[in-house]
């Protein structure tokens, strides 16, 4: 199936970066739903000039792109009747989530794609209230869902292959690096990774072997720097299973293998000490600096994606 229009519900955060992900595709038609208006296409355009100043994209590809995108806050819009795939982008909550597609099952095509975003809810689960439960995947995109290429297609205990297929190609459309998934378990894969080098990273704190603010050096100017460049595999397969092998038979004893969250999450999290919505986690946190962060973050990852 040619995938002509997509409608995404939720225009949060990663919803608006959704829709200017697909806007990306030519001859898509695009259209945001949300309950009220937040007036998300003003920022969708935002992010876009944010491109088109770095010389990414011309002002015309900018107009163009937002002519795609259309906005509404009426769930008896026509645009769902004829959408041939539905990004679902709504809170992290499993019932909102369950409620939100037995109602759009109701207002779409039987063979329309139902694509959920999450980073950790298992789409098996998701699928739980649809009639169809083949027709949902999970597609995790991640935060900034613009910038980062990496798009995550989980497939659930009953999705098609052709649903799966459907959703890499259309990714691949827009511009992303889809991948494959290919069984529902938390965390799927990235975060896996992600969750346990966190897990480490937070052990070597709370053991007082060193503080933060070294741990993030420490990762920031040495694997950090080729990560993008030598994945984790590769990498072994370069220096050899024989060093793996050795290295692992002594270290991997003495490595954290809690299964429960740090006593130090534990502590943040009771004083209230949540990080940058806080002012206070690990460190303080002032507005300036926070602003800070979030810029370079931007800047940096526009200029490994596009080497602007």
């Amino acid at each position: 199936m040619e995938i002509q229009s997509v409608v995404i519900v939720g225009a949060g955060l990663i919803g608006k970066g959704l829709a200017q992900v697909y806007s990306n595709c030519e001859g898509l038609e695009v259209t945001l739903y949300d309950l009220k208006d937040t007036s998300p296409l003003s920022a969708i355009r935002e992010n876009l000039n944010q491109l088109a100043d770095r010389e990414i994209l011309t002002r015309a590809q900018v107009d163009e792109r937002m002519k795609r995108i259309s906005f509404t806050t009426d769930f008896n819009h026509p645009c769902f009747a004829r959408a041939d795939l539905v990004a679902e982008s709504v809170f992290e909550d499993m019932r909102l989530k369950q409620d939100t597609f037995a109602r759009l099952e109701s207002r779409c095509r039987q063979d329309a794609i139902f694509a959920t975003n999450t980073s950790v809810m298992s789409p098996t689960e998701i699928s739980a209230r649809l009639v169809h439960k083949e027709r949902l995947v999970g597609t995790h995109f991640w935060n900034p869902a613009h910038l980062i290429p990496l798009v995550e297609v989980v497939k659930s205990g009953y999705t098609s292959d052709e649903v799966a297929e459907t959703t890499l190609k259309l990714l691949e459309r827009a511009g992303k690096v889809p991948v494959l998934c290919k069984k529902d378990v938390p965390g799927f894969i990235a975060n896996r990774m992600q969750h346990a080098l966190w897990r480490e990273a937070i052990s070597i704190l709370e053991n007082d072997i060193a503080d933060a603010e070294t741990i993030d050096k420490a990762v920031r100017y040495s694997f950090g720097l080729r990560l993008p460049q030598l994945g984790p595999l590769e990498n072994l397969d370069m220096v050899g299973a024989d060093l793996i092998y050795n290295i692992h038979d002594y270290l991997l004893p003495h490595l954290e293998n809690s299964p429960k969250p740090s006593p130090v999450l534990v502590k943040l999290n009771e004083g209230g000490k949540l990080g940058f919505k806080a002012g206070e986690g690990l460190r303080k946190w002032t507005p300036e600096q926070i602003e800070k962060s979030r810029r370079e973050l931007n800047e940096y990852l526009i200029k490994m994606i596009y080497d602007q």
